[in-house]
């Protein structure tokens, strides 16, 4: 099993759902997680599950609807541990299900901030040090969405989040920092909802993949984590 020993990870989102699961398939390879809410002591329960691993924990907070809070994230994490060499930008919103014509403006640009805006916030404020020490993981969260208007901003944030993430490979090629969209599949979450196809923890070992490639591996890519879900984690 490759090993992530003396990294720092920071996941977005990871007091629950994908970004917990993140966070613990990390850890259980001697990863140090950054762990990240809202709230910081939405938290807990993930800090809770990160016990049984031997590597550091660091929970920072800040909330990704708006500039404020993306920056207080940002800030924490530059405070301590100073440095991260694995960044999944995990967090993300859905509007509520409604015709496309009744999703309002307001809907539209929440979504584009949580989902995009700050995702690009995180990636300029760590992937240029990333690249001056030569090494680097960012994974971005997206989607296999398709045919579903009532969702049409959510579906928007992640076809964007595929142009970016292939854009910035390309701004990053040869530097050592791999850049990669990560497709979780349709699982049961608070956003995936009860009637999803696979159980949440089937996200892992494929979310991991995009984290542990060599530095030769592919960078620009879509990785599709039910891909793996019969390897061993």
């Amino acid at each position: 099993m490759k090993r992530l020993d003396g990294k720092w990870a920071l996941v977005t989102g990871s007091s629950r759902g994908v970004g917990q699961q993140i966070a613990l398939g990390l850890a259980q390879r001697g990863c140090h997680v950054i762990v990240h809410g809202r709230v910081a002591s939405h938290c807990d329960e993930t800090l809770r599950l990160l016990e049984a691993c031997d590597i550091e924990a660091h929970i920072v907070a800040g909330d990704l609807k708006d500039v404020d809070g993306t920056n207080a994230l940002i800030q924490s994490v530059k405070e301590h541990p100073g440095r991260i060499d694995i960044l999944y930008n995990n967090a993300a919103i859905m509007n509520a299900w409604k015709p496309t014509w009744e999703i309002t403006p307001l809907e539209w640009m929440e979504s584009f901030q949580v989902n995009l805006f700050a995702m690009v916030m995180l990636c300029n404020a760590f992937a240029p040090s990333m690249r001056d020490r030569g090494y680097g993981r960012i994974v971005n969260l997206s989607s296999g969405i398709q045919n579903v208007p009532q969702l049409a901003p959510y579906s928007a944030t992640k076809a964007a989040v595929d142009k970016y993430t292939r854009d910035l490979a390309y701004e990053l090629r040869d530097s050592g920092v791999l850049v990669n969209a990560l497709d979780p599949g349709w699982l049961k979450t608070d956003l995936g909802g009860p009637d999803a196809d696979h159980p949440v923890e089937t996200v892992l070992p494929g979310a991991l993949v995009p984290a542990l490639l060599d530095d030769n591996g592919h960078s620009g890519r879509l990785y599709a984590a039910q891909d793996y879900c019969m390897l061993e984690g």
